[in-house]
């Protein structure tokens, strides 16, 4: 079956403290405007904006230590984990409805549902 994914963009994952002093701290070093803050369960979120190539940025407080993940985005997002682990990836889980995923390299990222965002590149179409 034919799905489609692209890189969605760059979550910035921030262990525990002041969520809103990372997300000034991230802002500002980016130079990228806050557009939406919310929570979902115990966990933070705040979207920055006019990222460049439509790119998803996000300031994500965490339980794990701090890092960057990548999520990639999909139209079909268990037919992407299959084709991912076919190059080598493996699932770690599946977290509220996106895959968490190791690359063979022991980087995590991501496999969440296609959104439609403004200037966003278009996806690759994936037998």
């Amino acid at each position: 079956m034919t799905h489609r994914s692209r890189l969605a963009g760059f979550i910035i994952d921030c262990q525990g403290g002041d969520h809103d002093a990372a997300t000034t701290f991230w802002s500002c070093a980016l130079g990228l405007p806050v557009t939406e803050t919310y929570e979902e369960g115990q966990a933070r979120y705040a979207e920055l904006g006019e990222a460049p190539g439509g790119l998803h940025v996000e300031v994500q407080r965490v339980d794990h230590a701090s890092r960057v993940h990548l999520d990639i985005e999909s139209d079909d997002i268990d037919a992407e984990a299959d084709r991912l682990e076919a190059l080598g990836a493996k699932r770690i889980g599946f977290v509220k409805r996106w895959w968490v995923m190791e690359a063979p390299t022991g980087h995590r990222f991501c496999v969440v549902r296609l959104r439609d965002r403004a200037g966003a590149s278009e996806p690759n179409t994936w037998d």
